[in-house]
C-alpha cells in the first residue's frame, strides 16, 4: 500500500488522484498562505509565477504529481518540478535558505528522476532553518503559468499532505 493509499484510505482515493489532470497536490504538511504574505518580495510579488506559500509543520516535500525532477541546486533548498501535464513547478523551502548551502536538507532525488505523486523529495530540518535566522515559509510556484490555463489556489489554512492545492482550468 502506498503512502497516498494509507494516508486517504485505499484504491478509491488512489484512483481520484491519479484521474485529477492539471492539480499540484499538496507538497508538504502546513499551512497554506497567500502568495504575497511571503516573507519574500520576489515571491510575494509573483515575478517568478503565481502560487501560494506554505508555513510548513512537515519536514518532507513530497512530489505533488507525477512528472520529472528538473532541478536540485547543490544547496538543496528547493527542487524544480515538470508535471506529466507541463506544469512547471519550483518548490523553495524557507526564505534566503540558499545562505545556509545545504545544511538541514537533505535531498532524496536527483535531476532527471522520473517522480508519482507521493514520492518523497526532500528532507528538511525546520529547527535549523529557524537556526539559521531564516524564516520556514516555503515558497510553491508556478513558473510557466503564462502557458496554462487560468490557475486558483483550492487548499486554505493547515492542510495535509497530498490534498489538492492548485488546479488549473481545463
Amino acid at each position: 500500500m502506498g503512502f497516498f493509499d494509507k494516508l486517504f484510505g485505499g484504491k478509491a482515493a488512489e484512483t481520484k488522484f491519479k484521474g485529477e489532470k492539471m492539480t499540484v497536490m499538496m507538497p508538504l504538511e502546513g499551512k497554506v498562505i497567500p502568495l504575497e504574505e511571503l516573507p519574500d518580495e520576489t515571491f510575494a510579488s509573483a515575478i517568478l509565477g503565481g502560487g501560494c506559500g506554505i508555513e510548513p509543520t512537515g519536514d518532507t516535500v513530497y512530489a505533488p504529481f507525477d512528472g520529472t525532477v528538473t532541478q536540485v541546486p547543490e544547496t538543496l533548498h528547493a527542487v524544480g518540478l515538470m508535471s506529466d501535464d507541463n506544469i512547471e513547478l519550483l518548490i523553495h523551502v524557507g526564505m534566503d535558505t540558499v545562505e545556509m548551502k545545504g545544511n538541514g536538507f537533505t535531498s532524496l532525488v536527483k535531476e532527471g528522476t522520473k517522480v508519482k505523486a507521493g514520492t518523497p523529495l526532500l528532507k528538511v530540518d525546520l529547527d535549523a532553518i529557524r537556526a539559521a535566522g531564516h524564516p520556514t515559509a516555503t515558497a510553491i510556484i508556478v513558473t510557466n503559468g503564462d502557458d496554462l490555463p487560468e490557475m486558483s489556489v483550492v487548499a486554505a489554512g493547515d492542510t495535509a499532505v497530498g490534498v489538492p492545492l492548485l488546479k488549473f482550468k481545463a
